[in-house]
């Protein structure tokens, strides 16, 4: 198996790279068969580093990520469009992928029927989304609680909740009622990214300032990704990479199946 965690760590942001490593690792052993569509590609870095063949069409709604996109030669088809309104003719793939995407999108239900119209019967889909103990678990509110300032704390998950621009939270019956609408049927589930690794997540979106301050300069997250620079980093998440489920994990893969 392929080791994704350096490859991330020296072009993301760590608190992003190494979880982005995890959901790279887990997909390594889900065969999703050709033709395949990405829903939500972005900027095609983790297409790129995930995958050893090129995916046959990445879909985001974002020209400027799907010019970074073209660059890495990642999809042999880029399309701009929005999830729920593909311009692709229905039963046109074989398998679907979306990472860290859904949870994003208000119309959810819409994005889930659309997959289903491109799938042929039979096809895979296979996503990764956050679930109620993204929140949960954060440090601050439960530091906060301890101290008699729960409401702080609340405002505190609102707040993060807000940032990092999540609209679903739920548990796997949720999702596999709509799926179950859109005409799948979930073949399994797997929480991933323990509490522990969530909290390491937490605080890089305060200590990442020093990678977006890169990023707006110079156009790269990491400026020096050597291993001088990230060893003692890729060494405090290694084990999170090495061991990714967790029963109280804060994210979940589904896999389902296009009836």
């Amino acid at each position: 198996m392929s080791d994704f965690l350096w490859a991330n760590l020296t072009s993301l942001p760590y608190f992003r790279g190494f979880l982005r490593a995890i959901e790279a690792r887990l997909l390594q052993g889900i065969e999703l068969a050709h033709p395949r569509l990405d829903i939500g590609c972005g900027d095609g870095h983790f297409g790129a580093v995930t995958f050893t063949e090129r995916t046959d069409v990445g879909l985001d709604p974002e020209p400027r990520s799907l010019r970074e996109a073209r660059r890495r030669s990642a999809y042999r088809l880029l399309v701009a469009a929005d999830g729920g309104r593909a311009p692709l003719a229905g039963g046109s793939f074989a398998s679907a992928l979306s990472n860290s995407v859904l949870e994003h999108v208000p119309e959810v239900q819409v994005v889930l029927e659309e997959v289903g119209r491109l799938l042929r019967p039979g096809g895979r889909f296979v996503f990764t989304v956050p679930n109620p103990g993204y929140l949960a678990h954060l440090s601050v509110p439960a530091w906060l609680a301890r101290v008699g300032l729960g409401q702080m704390g609340a405002a505190y998950r609102s707040w993060f909740r807000s940032v990092t621009r999540v609209e679903h939270l739920v548990w796997e019956e949720e999702w596999g009622g709509w799926l179950d609408q859109a005409g799948f049927d979930v073949e399994r589930s797997l929480r991933y990214f323990s509490p522990s690794a969530l909290r390491v997540l937490e605080w890089g979106h305060f200590f990442g300032l020093p990678s977006l301050l890169a990023r707006r300069m110079t156009g790269r997250w990491i400026v020096a990704p050597t291993r001088w620079s990230l060893w003692l980093t890729a060494r405090a998440v290694r084990p999170y990479y090495d061991s990714p489920a967790a029963g109280d994990g804060a994210f979940t893969l589904y896999l389902a199946r296009k009836r």
